[in-house]
């Protein structure tokens, strides 16, 4: 039997060596973390995360001038996260000095995807001032006159982004040009207009004047453009933006001609014009200018598909983060999910997509517009080539319709997003890619072995946005979805 004293001993051997490795996790706790070229650690801190499902969690948090990176100390927790400082969109002070209550003070992090972060920390000493102005500073890197992590990596990527998305040779897997589909390089300079990509599919009959003539009556030069076409039947889905029709009515004929064109490229009795907006919202766009395609197109219909603005779905994605964040209310998760009306956002993009793609299924071309053609038009015409062309399951695919329909089709990345910039009430900003990359999550989920990838890359999608080089020109931005695709790859 041991003597009180040996097992008085050996229980303060235990309780240094755990006090020892307890310490010892506290150091190296974050030291494996592996930084990418470019990447310096700024500032560490124990602190604890206030998870909306497990409650309070004590960690570490790692800030380097790319990422926060959080970990729990409980071995029995595992818990981490690693969130790209370009993910946030807004960094708030919870709490004062004089607040009481658990948890009452630290930070509260606002991200621009699906994801909000809160922090506790202690109260005294102004503990979480560095942290704070080390957040705010690198998370806003454009509004504290600092370059974008996208300047400062010197990362090296095993093939070159450029070669990925070339043109020519997806429209000539498309099998085209054909004799009634030509190539043209009219844009080549952006100047039949500045956000559409230089190579374009337009009808064969169209003459490069016509071209200019119809441009006028675009809204900002966006014409009726071939996005894809169906091999056997030839119907095809065309984008655009909305008709200048104006208050008075405005008619344009080279326009209607044009879409008469584009009909009868496969001999179909009637062309099938998709506007994306809501009828009331596309009749009040004719008091700035815009408007709808009228009786006055022959041998067209016209179908509105009741997707909502950017600002709708702005608020809608806000709802749904406040139905989680800090905790998520069970009792009452149904009525307050449906309240958000996401999933409601989600559903009519989805069957608007599906409309298009059931259309050119049956032989009928479509035509794709909302307002400018760079939002909910790129929603609608890449979900529904996603459906159509298997090409586009596949991980090569999916980039290549990501760059054709989104980046060089004009998607404004910098101002839906506000990359690097702290001003998160710009009401440019919308999660309309997101959005996206919510529609194809759910069609994986319904059809998983249609797809070469599955949600992983998705939301490794949504963390690289965080590093683009986001610029207002597009044209800047083909660089560096590229560049990091090898990298979201490399990490599946």
């Amino acid at each position: 039997m041991a003597s009180p004293v040996s097992v008085y001993n050996s229980n303060a051997l235990d309780t240094h060596i755990s006090s020892s490795s307890r310490e010892s996790l506290k150091m190296e706790l974050l030291a494996d973390v592996s930084l990418l070229p470019g990447e310096e650690r700024i500032i560490d801190k124990e602190t604890i995360y206030i998870c909306p499902f497990s409650g309070a969690v004590k960690g570490k948090v790692l800030i380097t001038n790319y990422r926060l990176y959080f970990k729990s100390l409980d071995p029995d927790v595992a818990l981490t996260l690693d969130v790209p400082l370009g993910a946030i969109g807004r960094v708030e002070k919870m709490g004062g000095a004089s607040s009481r209550g658990e948890h009452s003070y630290g930070l509260d992090i606002t991200c621009k995807d699906m994801r909000n972060l809160r922090f506790a920390l202690k109260q005294e000493g102004h503990s979480r001032r560095d942290i704070f102005e080390l957040i705010f500073k690198y998370a806003f890197p454009v509004s504290h006159g600092l370059p974008l992590f996208a300047y400062v990596t010197q990362e090296k990527y095993g093939e070159s982004g450029w070669d990925i998305y070339k043109p020519i040779e997806e429209f000539r897997r498309q099998g085209l040009p054909n004799n009634k589909w030509r190539i043209t390089f009219i844009n080549k300079n952006y100047e039949l207009c500045d956000t559409y990509p230089t190579v374009l599919a337009v009808p064969f009959k169209s003459k490069e004047e016509d071209l200019r003539r119809v441009a006028a009556f675009r809204s900002r030069g966006r014409i009726p453009v071939l996005s894809w076409i169906h091999r056997e039947n030839q119907a095809v889905i065309a984008r655009c933006s909305q008709p200048l029709v104006g208050m008075s009515g405005k008619r344009n004929k080279d326009d209607e001609r044009y879409l008469d064109v584009i009909r009868e490229a496969n001999d179909t009795s009637k062309l099938t014009i998709f506007d994306a907006r809501p009828s009331v919202n596309a009749v009040a766009n004719k008091a700035t200018g815009g408007g709808y395609e009228g009786d006055e197109y022959q041998n067209a219909e016209l179908v509105f598909l009741d997707i909502q603005n950017i600002h709708v779905m702005r608020e809608s994605l806000k709802k749904l983060k406040d139905i989680v964040y800090p905790n998520v209310e069970d009792s009452h998760w149904l009525s307050s999910l449906e309240s958000t009306h996401w999933l409601e956002h989600v559903k009519l993009v989805l069957s608007g997509a599906i409309q298009v793609a059931d259309k050119v299924s049956s032989g009928q071309s479509v035509v794709v517009h909302c307002s400018d053609g760079w939002d909910r038009t790129a929603q609608l015409t890449s979900l529904a080539m996603l459906m159509l062309d298997s090409h586009y399951r596949t991980l090569r695919g999916f980039q290549v319709l990501i760059e054709k329909e989104w980046i060089s089709f004009g998607h404004k990345f910098a101002s839906r997003i506000g990359h690097g910039d702290k001003n998160h009430a710009d009401q440019d900003r919308s999660p309309i890619f997101v959005q996206f990359i919510d529609c194809v999550w759910q069609m994986t989920k319904q059809f998983p072995t249609a797809f070469e990838f599955n949600e992983r890359l998705l939301l490794t999608i949504l963390d690289h946005l965080s590093i683009l080089l986001l610029t207002r020109d597009h044209r800047d931005t083909v660089f560096s979805l590229t560049s990091c695709w090898s990298r979201a790859l490399s990490q599946l």
